[in-house]
């Protein structure tokens, strides 16, 4: 594999574990969410919180999303850097939408993830991530109704 077709497929593989990320807290499959992060991961969101370990920030997502009805956690824009250490880092943008058990109220917050990410032996994962909030909007639409 050329060296251009290898970083190609590292990028993919980033992206996947990016949208995995999304997808575990949209779907509420905490397994599949921890198969993001390294057991030792170290995870900042400013002032929403900040976790040490795969079990501080599952139990908290776990918890943060249980009375929620939809959500959707939309990653894009995502550009890559690897090092030849065997490293990488990420920065993805986050849009997501979440709901309250009735699928009226909620908040949509956007801002954008940093990541390093080291590849363990069973893919990448997230070791330290750093949350920025660029924008937090609240949705009441029983105003509208």
């Amino acid at each position: 594999m050329s060296a251009s077709a290898a970083d190609d497929a590292v990028k993919a593989d980033l992206a996947e574990i990016l949208v995995r990320y999304a997808t575990g807290i949209d779907r509420r499959d905490w397994s599949l969410f921890r198969t993001c992060f390294t057991d030792d991961c170290e995870a900042d969101y400013g002032p929403i919180g900040h976790w040490h370990g795969v079990d501080e920030i599952t139990d908290w997502m776990t918890r943060a999303h249980a009375d929620c009805g939809h959500t959707l956690h939309r990653i894009t824009n995502i550009a890559v850097e690897t090092d030849d250490d065997g490293s990488a880092r990420a920065r993805s943008y986050v849009d997501a939408l979440v709901l309250g058990a009735d699928n009226r109220d909620g908040v949509r917050a956007i801002g954008f993830y940093d990541d390093e990410l080291i590849r363990a032996g069973d893919g990448w994962r997230i070791a330290r991530r750093r949350f920025t909030s660029v924008h937090l909007q609240a949705i009441d639409r029983s105003l509208t109704a």
